[in-house]
């Protein structure tokens, strides 16, 4: 039932322009295609029959793409108001049954209530206006955060970057290293609700692939990914079903993120665009994929569904495929239940780590201290100890009976090293180092014992 798209100059300017209203409305999350759950949704305003929606859809979606770009929306509204005047839809009647250029407009049931809640949503300020008759959706270079307002008062309002990075109250500090060329594309919403008192979101602008990469940003992206992954608690990455291709931004992104591989959660999102065999197809390639990519033994969690308040239209999907995403949807919900947990153990973890690391560098200062001069030749002695740092941190490792996966990089440590007068450091105090043992001992032991997770 494949049919060659109808161009969009063969319908009239003003039709041109109105499906192009209708179809920006149509494309719920403003990526430029009508998904299978966009037009369900949409052409049921027509009142036809499921079964003649379907065959539009065949027919519009010529290429099996899965969804509509402007110009098979086109075609299928075209389509629909064929079908609500009598035609009988084949995949050749734009071609051969009917003159185009006078296809009437189709009658859609609720769309100007629709139209108009739109309106009123540009005029209340949440989606931003910008010269256009359409709501702005935030683009893919954008960079968002969240901010409870609860505080500072209980009105919605977006708050620049610049000013965000130097609100005292706000920990974006750090940010401004990365100049206004970032600044510029990122932007704090503020609104007041419980949920933000606790949480912050940060929304990254999408990951670029296919031609897209040739266009360079003009800010350090994966400097700025690799800031924020630092400092947060959960990382999500979202796949779409539709794509799955891994790009070489991609690929510098992951790298980006390597140190913070317990953070990482793997979601496939808006899985009701495909029926459950491409679900499995889609969830093995993606698993493939990834596999490239993330350099890890452990296989990576991927959590499937379509993670909206909205309810997945009856028939898009089969009970086996809306029974698999509430379980998966249930899952993902206990994980991020369990960040406070989690993201105590990690704080607690990374400051018994720099206690350890203290603890040799001390033991390796010391040595070194020792191994110097009391009066002449300080400076070929020291040149010595730094040419020879390898074989002196096998002594402290035999000396003090020490882990050797504990000790420093050699190189990094020589290049710093450089810079200071050995003989000018302090001698080891065994004090220090016994209420060192003893906090790692006892004190962390039993600050774990007294945390609970507030959502237990």
């Amino acid at each position: 039932m494949e049919a060659s798209p109808i161009p969009i100059g063969s319908c009239p300017k003003e039709h041109q322009q109105i499906y192009k209203d209708w179809f920006n409305i149509a494309d719920s999350d403003g990526d430029g295609r009508v998904t299978g759950n966009d037009a369900t949704k949409f052409f049921a305003m027509s009142k036809l029959s499921r079964q003649e929606l379907k065959q539009i859809w065949a027919i519009a979606d010529s290429k099996r793409q899965g969804f509509l770009g402007l110009t098979e929306f086109t075609v299928a509204m075209q389509l629909v108001s064929l079908a609500q005047t009598g035609h009988e839809i084949t995949s050749d009647v734009l071609k051969n049954s009917v003159d185009v250029e006078n296809i009437s407009l189709p009658l859609l049931e609720g769309l100007d209530a629709l139209t108009a809640k739109r309106k009123d949503l540009t005029i209340n300020g949440e989606p931003r206006m910008n010269g256009s008759s359409q709501p702005q959706v935030p683009t893919s270079a954008k960079w968002f955060t969240s901010k409870s307002a609860r505080k500072s008062g209980p009105d919605k309002r977006s708050i620049p970057g610049n000013t965000v990075a130097v609100q005292a109250d706000l920990p974006f500090g750090g940010l401004t290293t990365f100049g206004g060329a970032f600044l510029s594309k990122f932007e704090c919403s503020q609104m007041p609700h419980p949920l933000l008192d606790q949480i912050t979101f940060v929304d990254t602008p999408g990951v670029l692939s296919g031609e897209k990469q040739r266009t360079q940003r003009s800010y350090d992206f994966t400097g700025v990914i690799s800031w924020f992954a630092a400092k947060c608690d959960l990382i999500l990455l979202l796949f779409d079903p539709h794509k799955l291709d891994i790009s070489d931004e991609f690929k510098r992104v992951i790298s980006s993120l390597r140190g913070n591989d317990d953070k990482i959660r793997v979601v496939l999102n808006k899985a009701h665009q495909v029926d459950t065999q491409q679900l499995m197809r889609v969830y093995g390639a993606l698993m493939w994929s990834l596999g490239k990519v993330l350099n890890t033994p452990e296989v990576v969690r991927v959590y499937i569904g379509s993670f909206n308040d909205k309810l997945i239209n009856e028939g898009v999907n089969d009970p086996l495929g809306q029974d698999l995403f509430d379980k998966e949807q249930d899952d993902l919900i206990k994980d991020l239940l369990d960040i406070p947990r989690q993201a105590c153990d990690r704080r607690i973890n990374e400051f018994v780590k720099r206690a350890r690391a203290a603890k040799i560098h001390a033991y390796i200062i010391s040595h070194l201290k020792k191994e110097m001069p009391s009066m002449m030749g300080k400076a070929k002695a020291q040149q010595r100890l730094v040419d020879n740092l390898e074989d002196e941190f096998g002594k402290v490792q035999r000396e003090f009976h020490l882990p050797a996966g504990d000790f420093p990089g050699v190189e990094h440590y020589r290049e710093v090293l450089n810079s200071y007068s050995i003989d000018k450091f302090e001698k080891l105090k065994p004090k220090m180092i016994q209420a060192l043992d003893d906090m790692l001992g006892y004190e962390i032991p039993e600050l774990l014992k007294n945390f609970r997770n507030p959502y237990e």
